[in-house]
């Protein structure tokens, strides 16, 4: 449950080491390095998007069929650079989480050192996003101040499943947005590469996640799911929201006012959300954190 403390029994997870045994052997095997990886030094061509036109969202509404192609590409870059700034403030958030779930674990352990490995890699991932942000040639979009001193109250308080959870939807939305976006043509190379790595290395901590909440949830009762389903249905909201700053429209050289209204209405995007995220529901649904009320969340962020 949020605010509580971890079992014993889980902190030393013979189980738990062997997954993170397989998880440090596949960090050695296949990992980037983005300060090398990712071309900085080629200037930005203006002729590619920031991310696949189909996951913006204004794609489909009268809006998007009245801009230019060359709006278009303006628009998906500032998107893709303000799904990148709402990345870098959750990482933050997991690498405080995580950091203090290990704080008494043993240093030898294969979970102590693959928490550790995840955290470097985030650290890294922030810098890629940090310099993609920046090539794409976007301001500093953060979420709203409201938003920000809730992910302090979060990262402080939630434990258990109830961090790993959140974690998990955080990095699943963005996953199925990524793989898109790496594959497609049409965005800008250095932006598919970003992409590609975060792919690759997200698997693993998608991987670690899902395994640290169903541990967690072992013989946890029905007012502690109950709580925690509800904690992370509103954090899963909040990250989700939040992704898109409602300032890449004026940055853009569009009318923010139209294009706030317009996105709100667009079922295209709606549609391309629960789509993606029906894996995700059903991981959640087994773990049984499908409680009414966080469906009710789950609807108005559009994942279900």
């Amino acid at each position: 449950m949020a605010g509580s403390t971890v079992p014993s029994k889980v902190q030393e997870s013979p189980e738990g080491d062997d997954v993170a045994r397989r998880l440090l052997d596949s960090a050695a095997q296949l990992a980037y390095d983005p300060a090398t990886e990712v071309d900085w030094e080629t200037p930005l061509d203006k002729e590619f998007h920031g991310a696949s036109p189909e996951w913006s969202t204004l794609y489909g509404t009268a809006y998007w069929g009245e801009l230019t192609e060359e709006q278009r590409k303006e628009l998906t870059r500032q998107e893709a650079a303000s799904v990148a700034s709402t990345g870098i403030w959750f990482e933050m958030i997991l690498q405080q989480m995580m950091l203090r779930d290990i704080y008494m674990k043993n240093p030898a352990g294969a979970e102590f050192q693959w928490a550790l490995t995840e955290i470097a890699e985030e650290c890294r991932h922030s810098i890629m996003f940090a310099r993609g942000a920046q090539k794409l040639g976007a301001p500093h979009y953060r979420p709203r101040r409201a938003v920000m001193e809730l992910g302090r109250v979060f990262k402080t308080l939630a434990f258990g499943e109830a961090a790993y959870a959140a974690i998990l939807v955080a990095e699943e939305v963005l996953d199925v947005m990524q793989r898109d976006w790496m594959r497609d043509e049409r965005v800008v190379p250095f932006v598919r590469t970003i992409n590609n790595i975060h792919v690759v290395e997200e698997s693993r901590h998608m991987k670690f996640a899902r395994d640290e909440t169903l541990k967690r949830l072992e013989g946890a009762g029905w007012a502690r799911r109950r709580i925690n389903a509800f904690v992370v249905a509103v954090a899963s909201y909040v990250i989700v929201t939040s992704m898109v700053n409602p300032e890449v429209y004026r940055k853009a050289g569009l009318d923010k006012k139209r294009a706030l209204a317009a996105a709100r209405r667009n079922e295209h995007h709606k549609s391309m959300m629960r789509s993606s995220c029906s894996g995700l529901m059903d991981f959640l649904a087994s773990a049984r954190l499908l409680t009414k009320p966080a469906l009710a969340f789950y609807k108005r962020a559009n994942l279900i």
